[in-house]
């Protein structure tokens, strides 16, 4: 069975700071600050690991990016 996560970057807002999404099916998700020391990639796939390791769901095969600016990783069993 396949999964994919869907990873999006939040901008601040006047009451938190910039942030990463992740999200799977199922409302699985985990958001977790921006840092700064990584481009937008490294902190995508960072922000992916943290929910494949909260889910237990093994290791990530592939990554990608949709025209709108989010990523997709996707796993495999």
């Amino acid at each position: 069975m396949m999964k994919a996560i869907q990873v999006k970057y939040l901008g601040p807002t006047n009451r938190k700071p910039s942030r990463w999404k992740a999200t799977a099916e199922g409302g699985h998700s985990v958001t977790m600050p921006l840092d700064y020391a990584l481009d937008a990639g490294p902190n995508a796939r960072l922000v992916a690991q943290a929910l494949v390791d909260k889910m237990q769901w093994g290791a990530i095969h592939g990554a990608g990016s949709l025209p709108n600016g989010d990523y997709v990783f996707t796993l495999g069993e």
